[in-house]
């Protein structure tokens, strides 16, 4: 073989190698938009984000993030805060990779960002939430194939596949500050018919609290 030859190819190898080692160690900057779990709240902009309420009290509506202290705080000391993307800054509405979806932000006392959930919409419409289990391989891919410890649950008595696929699947994964943990679950009851069945993704991204 020719040492030109033997030079391109080596020179296409270490590429490689080193793409890949970036795009396995890469975090991504954001975790959603302007929000990274850990950040102080305060830091969050008010421009694109609308109706924020009180997840625990729906009928408490905030004009702005700095009424966080607002929500009333659950056991752990975490005000629970519901928002969407506004119509004007996300032409798609409130969506994630595509899928409809329910937010949720969790501030602490100090008014830091300690968790973000989002859940793929129930109500969405039917073509649409089929679909809704894919959005965990979109998370999990976002965040590096690589490091996930998931387990898999068999079907209880009358659970049956959708489709021929049956899911319930936990993986966690841990990140610079953070933990991930993405919950994916296809399946029907015996209680339900054709078109109604359980396809949902919730992912929980968590401050590690040293």
């Amino acid at each position: 073989m020719k040492r030109s030859n033997c030079a391109a190819i080596l020179a296409t190898f270490l590429l490689s190698f080193v793409m890949h080692a970036a795009s396995a160690q890469a975090v991504p900057n954001y975790d959603l938009r302007d929000i990274t779990v850990g950040m102080p709240v305060g830091d969050l902009p008010d421009a694109g984000y609308v109706n924020l309420t009180c997840a625990k009290d729906p009928d408490r509506k905030l004009d702005a993030w700095s009424g966080w202290r607002d929500c009333p705080a659950d056991a752990q000391g975490m005000h629970a805060v519901r928002f969407e993307f506004d119509p004007e800054t996300s032409q798609d509405g409130t969506k994630v990779a595509g899928h409809p979806v329910l937010l949720t932000a969790l501030v602490d006392d100090k008014g830091a960002v300690t968790g973000l959930t989002i859940e793929t919409d129930p109500k969405a419409r039917l073509y649409i939430r089929k679909k809704a289990f894919l959005l965990g391989n979109q998370v999990k891919s976002r965040y590096g194939a690589e490091g996930w410890d998931c387990k898999e649950q068999q079907p209880t008595a009358g659970e049956q596949p959708v489709g021929g696929v049956f899911l319930r699947e936990v993986c966690k994964k841990a990140i610079p500050g953070r933990t991930l943990t993405v919950e994916r679950e296809l399946f029907r009851k015996p209680d339900q018919d054709a078109k109604s069945f359980v396809d949902q993704t919730l992912v929980r991204i968590t401050k590690d609290i040293n």
